[in-house]
């Protein structure tokens, strides 16, 4: 009986994972690049913290 609870617990889980990768269901995609100056990742649009964004 516990077993079941807790597979699907699991099964639950990874169903939520899955739906929060699909993009067209509102999940948000990060663009992970690296700053060429310091190198750094920058996520998202903005500047690299070393060329002064915060």
């Amino acid at each position: 009986m516990v077993f079941k609870i807790v597979l699907l617990f699991l099964v639950a889980m990874g169903l939520l994972a899955w739906f929060g990768k699909m993009h067209w269901l509102g999940g948000k995609r990060l663009t992970r690049t690296k700053c060429r100056d310091c190198g750094r990742y920058r996520i998202g649009k903005g500047e690299c913290a070393c060329k002064g964004g915060r």
